[in-house]
C-alpha cells in the first residue's frame, strides 16, 4: 500500500483512489482515417512497462477528480503528481 497526493485534497492512501489507464494517450486527430487496426491499437494497445510510467487516477473516495502521475511500477514510487492534461514530465518510459 502507498500514498497518493491528490492535487486538490493532499496525501491519502492508496485505497481511495482508481487507476484509470495509461496516461499521455492522444486521440487520432481524424479517425475515421484511421485502418481497423490502427483504431484497435489506438483503443487496446498500452505499454506496461518495468519502471517510470504515465498515469492516470481517479480520487473515487474523495474529490472525483482525475490527475496524472508519474510513478516506479517496481518500487511504487510516485515521482510526480499533476493536473491533468499537462504534458508528461520526462519520458515516461
Amino acid at each position: 500500500m502507498f500514498q497518493i497526493d491528490c492535487p486538490w485534497c493532499g496525501p491519502r492512501d492508496q485505497q481511495e483512489f482508481a487507476y484509470a489507464g495509461e496516461g499521455g494517450i492522444k486521440r487520432p486527430q481524424d479517425p475515421s482515417a484511421l485502418t481497423d487496426a490502427e483504431w484497435a491499437d489506438y483503443l487496446f494497445m498500452r505499454a506496461n512497462p518495468r519502471g517510470r510510467h504515465h498515469e492516470q487516477w481517479r480520487h473515487v473516495h474523495g474529490c472525483g477528480q482525475f490527475f496524472d502521475v508519474v510513478r516506479h511500477t517496481v518500487t511504487y514510487r510516485i515521482e510526480s503528481v499533476d493536473l491533468p492534461g499537462r504534458p508528461a514530465l520526462g519520458d515516461a518510459s
